[in-house]
């Protein structure tokens, strides 16, 4: 990774350590704080197990990531109280020497003025892997919480290492620990490798749900993951991997008219940490989201430009470029819902200079930080056009959302200006945004993912519509979500939204779904097709 970024989260760590456990700082406008993991995900990797027999499969991961026959890897037993015992101090290290790394070593100390000791911690700063031991998790932290060792594991995590442990090696890995208790827990500081999660062990096996329920239910914010004896996770980035033999049990606290969850995962499952965090977050919102009565839909100032995917004909992008104020006016195309590496220049941004507009600027990040410096949006400021590229929705969410650079968004608006967007483009900018699970673009309705941008207020817009035949999946998101006006734009075809009236370029055809309307035949919904327009407030096609 790189090292400007490794370093700054060894300082933002070192900030963050008196306040671990801290609950997150709630943001403006109704918008839920921004999830504990960095959407970027963490910067290296972590494997976290159960308790009980370590999967074969997991040891053999947790070699891999380190290095393979070029794994540097320190063991520490400080859980166990067998550690301070110089004749077991072997039996710590065979479970990884088994695999042939390049080295095994012991860190183990009772002591914290060794743990502060340069020459002591010396081994970690070599290590591409640190593994804790099972036993308890509070004489790990009473050991090294504070001290040198625990500053050198988060350099080494942030230099990409891999920090892998055991039932009490587990239970550390979180800022909020669970330190102990039956029913009910006994709660600690852990050394916050996974922050805004709550990891519990032995799951299954010694009955442990309604201890993590309770945790969670007094830490909305937080996610709690149950890990049974046997069953680990290995998370790369922002997603986790269920290995082993039995069940990950994945908890979060009621809210946004939701019960509390408590889904099972069996191996092989792959989970989206930031959306889980973002789930949580939004349930324990002042105003979470969907509102029960939306907005109703109209672009009071400015226009739009919706179109469905599938490429946009020259009508559409003349149109984007007169609503703008003509080919000399200053016009942004925001590239951030493509997948790394970016070409040099965006489909979008080739069309629109085709098209003849004189002065295209691409703008993207995935910092946040970045997206909140004023220079970084400048651009907008003067901008009269702002264009949103195809790819995935939820990126636009995780770069954007509460920014200073959505702001300026919405300024561009204001001021009269025209936005557009196509495929995830499209989506962003509705008040609802479908498909936004960041492990795919089947799920309607992706929990933490259910909130675009707003600029056409009480909708919810989808693309690619009749091309891929998805006119099931917007009558079943009607159902749960009655309050709004779905719509489903189809490929080649756009949306130009001035005020509340919406009229159909391009290609084909628009879908419109009201709840509040009897079905026509086997139809629930309403076809308005280019040339023709439709008056959002009133839900009718105008004759």
């Amino acid at each position: 990774m790189p090292t400007a970024r490794a370093a700054a989260l060894v300082l933002l760590f070192t900030a963050l350590t008196s306040n671990l456990g801290a609950a997150p700082v709630p943001s403006e406008a109704g918008v839920p704080p921004p999830a504990p993991l960095d959407p970027r995900g963490l910067p290296g990797p972590l494997l976290i197990v159960g308790g009980g027999k370590l999967p074969a499969d997991a040891r053999r991961a947790f070699v891999d990531v380190a290095g393979k026959d070029r794994a540097k890897i320190v063991v520490i037993p400080t859980a166990s109280a067998d550690a301070d015992d110089p004749k077991k101090a072997d039996s710590f290290l065979k479970l990884w020497e088994q695999l042939k790394p390049a080295s095994v070593v012991a860190l183990h100390t009772r002591d914290a003025q060794k743990a502060n000791d340069p020459a002591f911690v010396k081994p970690l700063a070599e290590a591409t892997a640190v593994w804790f031991s099972g036993g308890d998790q509070s004489k790990l932290t009473a050991a090294y919480r504070g001290t040198l060792v625990e500053k050198e594991l988060h350099r080494l995590h942030a230099r990409g290492g891999i920090i892998g442990g055991t039932s009490a090696g587990a239970a550390v890995m979180t800022d909020l620990m669970i330190a102990g208790g039956t029913d009910t827990a006994k709660l600690g500081d852990g050394f916050g490798f996974l922050p805004g999660f709550v990891v519990d062990q032995h799951f299954v096996a010694r009955k442990r749900e309604k201890r993590l329920e309770g945790v969670i239910a007094s830490h909305p914010t937080r996610v709690g993951l149950g890990l049974d004896e046997g069953t680990a996770v290995l998370v790369r980035g922002r997603v986790a991997r269920v290995i082993g033999d039995s069940t990950v049990t994945v908890c979060i606290a009621k809210g946004a008219g939701r019960a509390a969850a408590s889904d099972e995962y069996k191996a092989g499952s792959l989970l989206d940490l930031v959306q889980l965090q973002r789930a949580a977050l939004n349930r324990a919102a002042k105003e979470p989201f969907p509102p029960a009565k939306p907005p109703t839909p109209d672009v009071k100032t400015g226009a739009l430009v919706i179109v469905g995917g599938g490429g946009a004909g020259a009508n559409i992008w003349k149109k984007f470029i007169d609503l703008a104020g003509g080919p000399d006016s200053t016009l942004v195309v925001v590239t951030t819902a493509m997948e790394d590496p970016l070409a040099p220049e965006s489909v979008e941004e080739g069309a629109l200079k085709r098209n003849g507009a004189k002065h295209v600027v691409a703008l993207h990040t995935r910092d946040r930080k970045e997206a909140d410096d004023p220079k970084f949006s400048d651009v907008l400021t003067k901008a009269k056009g702002v264009w949103f590229s195809g790819g995935r929705q939820w990126r636009f969410v995780d770069a954007y959302e509460g920014t200073l650079t959505e702001k300026r968004f919405r300024e561009v608006l204001a001021r009269g200006g025209v936005i557009g967007g196509s495929s995830a483009g499209a989506s962003i900018q509705s008040e609802f945004m479908p498909r936004g699970h960041p492990l795919g673009n089947t799920v309607m309705a992706a929990e933490g993912y259910e909130r675009g941008f707003g600029f056409l207020p009480g909708c919810a817009v989808d693309q690619h519509f009749f091309a891929r035949k998805r006119t099931a999946d917007m009558t079943g998101l009607m159902k749960r979500y009655p309050q709004y006006l779905g719509i489903g734009i189809d490929e080649g075809t756009a949306l130009v939204v001035r005020g509340s009236v919406a009229e159909v370029i391009g290609r084909t055809k628009v879908a419109f779904y009201d709840t509040k309307k009897a079905t026509d035949g086997d139809k629930d919904y309403e076809e308005v097709t280019v040339g023709e327009k439709y008056d959002l407030k009133e839900r009718k096609k105008i004759k």
